[in-house]
């Protein structure tokens, strides 16, 4: 873009930047065309006349001289004749002149006799005796003429010159008008190329225009909004983008406020619970010792969920503002899958839950890992399946190699996740159309801890008649 011009917007930039380059090259294409066209009329004009000239010096060295001439005197005279009956008069004025560059003679009679033309293809005949031209403006008319002069020999001697001049002002004219159509050619592509790029350029503002104004008013809080999608190209795609981020915040900002009122519901319910039964074994309205401690135990149990629940707040906290980290050292996993099922087997077989480990016979040498971290995820794992399964009475968890990998396994025989769901599942605050309790962050948090150790968290539906969710860890070994 020109420098020193300073102009806002894509159209104005995309034109200014466009047709300033177009017009430099048409100018530049017209004016070689121009110098090409009038270099070629040149050309060709001189070429005609310095044939014609040549045919004439040929003539009066060659086939004159044999005819029986006495005299110079007859030598001139057959020349002025020759002047005389010169046909392309018209077009072309031939002139005879005198050893001394003064006409004696002219076809058209357009040069009186006595002139002295005094041009540079005169002296050049006079002084080298061979054919030369000149280009220039005559003092006559004052228009453009090209001029070619050969010499007349007599016995070797130069007795005059013949010289044919024709003026260019019909070439030029010519040329003239060839430029004007190529000019007028040039406009109606400046015009044609600038109506493109009008309709091009809001193409592509119209769409951004667009799109900016949906971008601000979803900044401004209207999630979910769309773009009108109008071509399948970049800004398609690019309305894509936008149509995709604004459902994913409207999903989101939605999923939050179930969160929100999700985690204020599971902090109610401990509260409540430990709230009213520590005010009245506090009041004395609780004096059967078997109630006292049942209100107990309840207050510890809701407790230990209060604080289940502020620690995998604490977590999700940490992942957001990237205070998470881990451990990582050479860890037994199966031992550390071993202690989360041991640990789940007494508490899920008080709700009736029966837990089946699968162990692997093949011993699996240290992978590198957080082992907290990793017993995190298998204790969150289990407690999902007894939530979200436990009308099945059942959970099975498995250790296998894969490969390079081993593979964890904890499946349910409960109903499953319906199909619709199964994707969203690990998006945090997702809870579905689950009513069990819980802050929808848990499964966001294996996932983010999973990952971390370049593993893999995959959740899908049991595919035999049995049902039931299957989560499969698969972590790399390391070897």
């Amino acid at each position: 873009m020109i420098p020193f011009l300073k102009v806002k917007g894509i159209r104005q930039r995309w034109l200014l930047n466009s047709i300033s380059i177009l017009v430099m090259i048409l100018v530049v294409v017209v004016a070689a065309f121009s110098l090409i066209i009038k270099n070629y009329y040149d050309s060709s004009i001189l070429t005609d006349m310095e044939s014609k000239a040549r045919m004439a010096a040929s003539y009066f060295s060659t086939e004159a001289s044999s005819y029986n001439y006495n005299s110079s005197g007859d030598y001139l005279t057959a020349a002025q004749d020759y002047v005389s009956s010169f046909e392309d008069g018209t077009r072309i004025e031939l002139q005879f002149l005198n050893p001394g560059g003064k006409v004696i003679y002219s076809s058209n009679g357009l040069t009186l006799s006595g002139t002295m033309p005094g041009t540079g293809d005169i002296t050049q005949v006079q002084s080298y005796q061979e054919v030369a031209t000149w280009k220039g403006v005559s003092s006559q008319t004052g228009e453009r003429i090209t001029a070619v002069s050969a010499p007349l020999l007599y016995n070797g001697e130069l007795v005059g010159i013949m010289r044919y001049v024709t003026s260019m002002r019909l070439v030029d004219r010519q040329v003239l008008v060839m430029t004007l159509v190529a000019v007028i050619l040039s406009v109606s592509i400046l015009i044609l190329v600038y109506i493109s790029n009008i309709y091009f350029v809001r193409s592509i503002v119209d769409p951004v225009k667009n799109i900016t104004g949906i971008a601000r008013r979803i900044a401004g809080g209207s999630y979910g909004i769309q773009v009108e999608k109008k071509f399948d190209d970049e800004v398609g795609d690019l309305t894509d983008a936008i149509n995709d981020m604004s459902l994913r915040i409207k999903q989101a900002e939605s999923m939050k406020s179930e969160f929100i009122s999700s985690v204020s519901h599971e902090l109610r319910t401990p509260l409540t619970a430990i709230t009213g039964w520590a005010e009245t074994i506090m009041s004395g309205e609780a004096r059967d010792e078997g109630d006292v401690r049942k209100g107990m135990g309840i207050i510890a149990s809701e407790a230990r969920r209060l604080s289940g629940m502020v620690e995998e707040l604490l977590e999700f906290s940490r992942i957001e503002d990237g205070r998470f980290t881990l451990s990582v050292e050479p860890m037994d996993i199966k031992a550390e899958l071993e202690d989360a099922v041991y640990t789940y087997h007494e508490f899920l077989a008080a709700e009736g839950i029966a837990v089946y480990h699968t162990d692997c016979e093949e011993e699996f040498p240290p992978i590198p890992g957080d082992p907290d971290r990793l017993r995190q995820v298998f204790c969150n794992l289990l407690d999902n399946a007894a939530k979200h399964g436990g009308a099945g009475k059942r959970i099975d968890t498995a250790i296998f190699p894969d490969g390079n990998e081993v593979v964890i396994t904890v499946r349910d025989y409960g109903p499953g996740i319906p199909p619709e769901e199964l994707p969203n599942v690990k998006y945090k605050f997702y809870k579905g159309s689950s009513t069990a309790r819980g802050s929808g962050i848990g499964l966001a948090v294996c996932e983010e801890i999973v990952s971390r150790h370049n593993g893999e968290l995959i959740i899908s539906n049991a595919e035999d008649e049995a049902g039931g969710c299957v989560v499969e860890v698969r972590l790399p070994t390391g070897t």
